[in-house]
């Protein structure tokens, strides 16, 4: 496999305020080992908008190499501090993520083959924010300008989709801040985007999930039928949000993939250096309090508060049921069928 990270935005492009030196990027995962060209994949970890998780990246990703195609996982512009609203940043960030990856298209070894984008709960919404708005992005480089960000397909995962009554309100102030305009939330409540000319989607969630309400993925499912868009949809009766790709090893507690965090570490570094940008005392406070620092502490202390904390995660974390690989752990593979048929 070949590996490597590409920032998408060159010197002088990402004027993002709560960057804190961040730039966002692109962690490929290519096969190396023949010459014939591949398929291609572009993973959106979620985390609310306030940071790219991990398990919802390489460890997907890696679902989709080991099924042939060449993958990339995107870590976008999120903002942990609450305090700068990103606005179309993030739809900005994969828009150039897509163009880049066709750019390169021999490089990457996916010429003349399809590219899917596939989010998970706000990053289904970056992913679902492309597929109905691609063509209001303009992107002022003039090597991309000819090339096109229109995906030719889309996987909606536990996906945040409404900003009305079934939001998740939570991803809705990180993108939009607390005071939004009705102009805003119209255009970022997705299901009311939904085109002759949004690409077929893929969406799948559980009826339980404990985040993001179902109705979600109900909502953008008839949207796309009622302006005769392809889709695939499909509704687990259980399980909690943040599946991502429910095997042992993700219940095991995966733990890879920990490249995601790099804008949210350098932000949180900076809160504390005092340097955060409008960030409110109280949500100061609350960093620095999910975020100690561990030099300050003691072996002892440390042990003490890893055990503790483990003990309340523990018992904060909804019930697991392993059967669950025997459903949803089946959605990669209906995704692939599904993918075939495009």
């Amino acid at each position: 496999m070949k590996g490597f990270k590409k920032e998408i935005w060159q010197e002088g492009e990402y004027s993002y305020a709560a960057a804190y030196g961040f730039i966002p990027s692109i962690h490929a995962f290519i096969h190396d080992e023949d010459d014939d060209a591949r398929d291609c994949m572009l993973i959106v970890p979620g985390g609310g908008y306030c940071m790219c998780t991990p398990h919802e990246g390489e460890l997907v990703a890696r679902v989709f190499y080991e099924q042939g195609m060449n993958v990339f996982v995107l870590t976008y512009t999120t903002d942990i501090t609450m305090s700068v609203p990103l606005k179309r940043q993030p739809l900005e960030d994969i828009s150039r993520a897509v163009r880049l990856i066709r750019k390169n298209e021999i490089e990457y070894n996916i010429q003349n083959k399809k590219l899917i984008v596939c989010g998970f709960s706000a990053g289904a919404h970056v992913v679902g924010s492309l597929v109905v708005h691609f063509d209001d992005v303009t992107d002022k480089a003039e090597e991309y300008k000819d090339v096109s960000n229109r995906p030719d397909g889309a996987i909606l995962a536990y996906p945040v989709i409404t900003t009305g009554k079934y939001t998740h309100i939570y991803s809705v102030q990180a993108l939009l801040g607390k005071e939004p305009t009705d102009e805003e939330l119209e255009y970022f409540s997705l299901e009311k985007q939904v085109t002759e000319n949004t690409p077929p989607c893929f969406v799948w969630q559980t009826v339980e999930d404990n985040l993001v309400p179902v109705e979600n993925s109900y909502l953008m499912a008839e949207a796309l039928r009622a302006k005769g868009v392809p889709f695939a949809h499909y509704v687990f009766p259980s399980g909690f949000h943040g599946l991502s790709y429910p095997s042992d090893e993700f219940f095991d507690g995966y733990n890879g993939g920990t490249f995601v965090l790099e804008q949210l570490e350098k932000a949180v570094a900076a809160v504390k250096a005092g340097k955060g940008i409008n960030v409110s005392d109280q949500r100061k406070k609350e960093l620095e309090e999910q975020f100690p620092d561990a030099e300050s502490k003691t072996e002892l202390e440390e042990e003490s508060e890893e055990d503790s904390k483990e003990e309340q995660d523990m018992s904060m974390l909804p019930p697991i049921d392993r059967t669950w690989i025997e459903d949803i752990g089946l959605w990669p593979e209906l995704a692939r069928v599904w993918m075939n048929r495009l």
